[in-house]
């Protein structure tokens, strides 16, 4: 979802930042852009061990979760990405069936989706808040594709993380790399395919693809 249906990672590092300043740690950007794909709770989990924080997880998770609705819900200029609203409609509409597959909160994702009225496209949501790994682990997509009903071999992933690519192809999984202009320090080597736009993409395209 972040980063591929819509780009809410300003709203993400103005929310981790302001919880960083507030512990009193500095992060790098190379630690920051590794933590692309991964949960908060994963991410507070690697951050409380090597800071040695005081708090517990789930109060850090608590903190930024409070810190990231107040600044979603007071940012006006949030949209979904160029192309992708109507690739989502076109595939919807010749019955290709999708499923998001997000290591975002389930709150977190309803906000997005309400937001954006995307409930009616979508047959599953799948959080990654609900694994005990994140990505690159391939539980998420190996949950989607069980839900979805359909085997590995016939499903596709897109993905704009360096993480979400490593898990797609750790479940088996057709994987096209959104390389974005919001993308940073990502790789996408080990997509199949790479697109810069969803205008890149339709449905013919899609359904023709040969993982």
């Amino acid at each position: 979802m972040d980063g591929v249906i819509v780009d809410t990672e300003p709203v993400h590092h103005y929310a981790y930042n302001q919880q960083f300043k507030q512990l009193g740690i500095t992060i790098s950007p190379e630690l920051y852009a590794s933590f692309t794909g991964n949960s908060t709770k994963n991410i507070f989990e690697r951050l409380k061990s090597h800071f040695d924080l005081k708090q517990e997880v789930p109060e850090l998770v608590a903190t930024k979760r409070q810190l990231f609705n107040e600044a979603f819900d007071s940012k006006e200029d949030l949209y979904m990405l160029d192309g992708v609203e109507d690739l989502i409609k076109e595939l919807y509409g010749k019955e290709m069936q999708l499923v998001l597959a997000s290591s975002s909160a389930h709150v977190t994702i309803e906000r997005i989706f309400n937001r954006f009225k995307l409930h009616q496209y979508f047959s599953h949501i799948v959080s990654g808040e609900d694994f005990p790994k994140s990505k690159p682990h391939p539980a998420i997509f190996l949950k989607a594709a069980e839900l979805a009903q359909t085997p590995v071999s016939e499903c596709i992933v897109i993905e704009d993380s360096t993480n979400g690519i490593k898990a797609a192809k750790a479940a088996g999984i057709y994987c096209i790399g959104y390389d974005s202009f919001h993308s940073k320090m990502q790789d996408y080597s080990m997509a199949d395919q790479i697109i810069t736009n969803f205008n890149e993409l339709n449905y013919h395209k899609i359904a023709n693809l040969t993982p």
